[in-house]
């Protein structure tokens, strides 16, 4: 049931707001990755596309009557670390000339090893870069080369080296399990050299054969369920006897280090998308209009279309509740029933019966006023999701 007076209240008092700008070039394109990413042929077109993300962005502020500060920023790809530090630089200016951003803001920059040099890497530090996530996937030169990854193990170690000493204080490493050929030793030393390394924050996900990609046409042979299961599993008994807190499925961090970003993107904040196939999320004052933006995918098309929005769509009310709780159930602290009709602007009745039968399954646990997945949930969290589609 719809409770205007609760949604009125809640579009007064606005989520947080992130900044994410997608680059989509890479050196090679891997066989498994399904992101919006293209292989450079001859160099990327570096001025001119960040001419069209400050067009972009200046549209989107516009449009949106976008006053509030951005908690933090996102530069994902692709591998954004091909551009070079003057067009980072004049992208984080003309930034600054269209939003404010937060004194403490985290700005994230995505790299992978195969594109590290020292000197880069500690001006990027300079012009406030203050998080790095380094796309490792493995230590492993044998599963890196069924991976079609450009890097070596021993310059994955490297290239964390490196961020160290260009005085990165925040840096995550991009694991992966349940790869082709993988078996549980070679994904436990996968993890245990990435603790080694120090990193404030470890992503571990499971491949998985996305559609479009090559992975999905010719499929490589992955270990069964039961070898995934023990991969994942050790890998979190390591992790957490070294300190890694499990705060959302795929991310463990040191304490105070979770990625806020992504937090802001999990808690249904929301988050202006720049670049080529960018998605946003924008709440506005209209009673239940919260709005979906997406933008032309291929970089051609982006850079040729940049006098058009892209496009955008409200999500429909009754779409609201399965929006929200697949997000918040992706983090262990959960969702409370005030925050809940603070973001959506509806009463937790709107949940049901799909609430109850995951607490009676016991795949939710409730405490005092908070839901979030029990062990079981976590690891089924697709069949929770099922329950809440109508």
């Amino acid at each position: 049931m719809l409770n205007w007076n609760t949604l009125n209240t809640a579009m007064m008092t606005l989520p947080p707001l992130s900044l994410y700008i997608h680059i989509p070039w890479c050196i090679k394109k891997c066989p498994y990755c399904d992101f919006n990413s293209h292989a450079v042929k001859s160099g990327a077109p570096e001025a001119e596309y960040i001419d069209a993300l400050l067009m972009d962005l200046a549209k989107d502020v516009a449009l949106y009557g976008i006053s509030r500060s951005v908690g933090s920023i996102f530069i994902g790809g692709g591998t954004p670390s091909l551009f070079s530090p003057e067009s980072v630089k004049r992208l984080l200016l003309g930034i600054a000339q269209h939003v404010q951003l937060d004194n403490d803001a985290e700005i994230t920059l995505e790299a992978n090893p195969g594109t590290f040099e020292s000197g880069k890497f500690a001006e990027f530090s300079a012009l406030g870069i203050n998080r790095l996530s380094i796309g490792i996937q493995s230590f492993n030169d044998r599963l890196l080369k069924k991976l079609g990854r450009v890097h070596s193990g021993a310059e994955a170690i490297s290239a964390v080296e490196i961020a160290h000493r260009a005085g990165f204080e925040n840096i995550n490493l991009d694991l992966m399990f349940g790869l082709p050929d993988a078996h549980l030793d070679s994904s436990t030393k996968d993890v245990a050299t990435a603790i080694n390394l120090e990193p404030q924050h470890i992503s571990f996900y499971q491949l998985t054969l996305e559609p479009n990609t090559y992975f999905h046409k010719y499929p490589p042979v992955l270990p069964g369920d039961d070898a995934v299961f023990a991969m994942q599993k050790a890998a979190q008994t390591l992790l957490a006897e070294h300190g890694y807190q499990h705060y959302e499925i795929s991310a463990y961090s040191r304490p105070d280090k979770h990625c806020r970003h992504n937090v802001n993107y999990w808690q249904f904040g929301d988050y202006l998308g720049i670049g080529a196939g960018a998605h946003g999320k924008i709440t506005q004052a209209a009673p239940g209009h919260i709005i979906r933006t997406h933008k032309p995918k291929h970089p051609e098309h982006y850079l040729n279309d940049t006098h058009k929005n892209g496009g955008a769509a409200a999500i429909a009310v009754s779409d609201l509740p399965l929006e929200f709780i697949m997000n918040h159930l992706r983090l262990k602290q959960g969702f409370s029933s005030g925050h809940y009709r603070l973001a959506t602007g509806l009463e937790t009745e709107t949940l049901e019966p799909a609430l109850s039968t995951c607490l009676r399954q016991g795949l939710i646990i409730r405490h005092d006023d908070r839901h979030y997945c029990s062990e079981k949930g976590w690891n089924f969290l697709d069949s929770i999701l099922e329950k809440f589609i109508d």
